[in-house]
């Protein structure tokens, strides 16, 4: 292994590096795997001595090689110094980045979808993503300037799920005017709305508008809604973790369209 594919892999931690070449990062045998079940298959696959008789490293070899990509066997202090941790995971892996459009979308071909405007964590990122699988949702729309989805904090968090749920990248101006022709309600959260989010009626399919951590949806998204809605709170607290807000709306919406 050369010092330039170190240092090619260590650079994705950045993301300039990542827009630039479109890669990124993944850690561990089971994101790895789940990219692999996907047919999601790594440019570069390395992994520890610990982890080489693995039945998932040897599979995830295998369908490296046989697409023509690179397997290498490195040193603990190699995967450390790429993951820039100690005690780092025994297998690391470079994949291509995947976003979509929204031309690309069929909203139809799921009931709920979530939006994303301006996310700034890429942790709360990651696991809205990761819940979005988990309930059998179509796929998440990062709406104007978000963190990277590819990050390595990111793909972390979705524990694997980035390989299975579509993203799509668009502007405001790019969602508004495509949001015009979505067939199904397109609701919004706000802390000032008046509808409890369990007593308002979603059309499939229904699309999930949630703001920024800091200042929530603005009022051109809120506008925009046919419904806003509030999760209602009844302790001290004034507000949600994003992550678990948006877990929130997508089991209310997926369990009314799917009792």
């Amino acid at each position: 292994m050369t010092n330039d594919t170190v240092k090619a892999a260590r650079a994705l931690h950045m993301r300039k590096a990542r827009d630039e070449s479109g890669e990124f990062l993944a850690e561990g045998l089971k994101i790895i795997t789940e990219a692999v079940d996907q047919g999601v298959v790594p440019r570069v696959l390395m992994f520890g001595r610990a982890a080489a008789n693995h039945p998932l490293l040897i599979r995830a070899a295998e369908a490296t090689m046989t697409s023509g990509g690179e397997v290498i066997e490195v040193t603990p202090e190699i995967l450390e110094k790429i993951a820039r941790r100690d005690n780092a995971q025994p297998a690391l892996a470079i994949f291509r980045q995947s976003f979509r459009t929204l031309d690309e979308i069929e909203p139809e071909s799921n009931g709920c979808w979530v939006g994303l405007q301006q996310v700034r964590d890429p942790g709360n990122l990651g696991t809205v993503v990761r819940t979005i699988d988990a309930a059998g949702g179509g796929g998440v729309i990062l709406i104007g300037d978000c963190c990277d989805p590819f990050s390595v904090e990111g793909v972390r968090a979705t524990m694997g799920s980035i390989f299975a749920v579509p993203l799509i990248k668009a502007t405001v101006e790019e969602f508004l005017a495509w949001r015009v022709n979505w067939p199904g309600s397109v609701v919004g959260t706000l802390l000032s709305a008046t509808t409890d989010y369990r007593k308002a009626v979603y059309e499939s399919p229904t699309l999930i508008l949630m703001g920024n951590e800091a200042q929530g949806l603005p009022p051109q998204l809120a506008q925009a809604c046919d419904v806003n809605v509030k999760i209602p709170m009844r302790g001290r607290a004034d507000s949600l973790n994003l992550s678990v807000a948006t877990g929130i709306m997508i089991y209310g919406v997926t369990n009314q369209l799917h009792p």
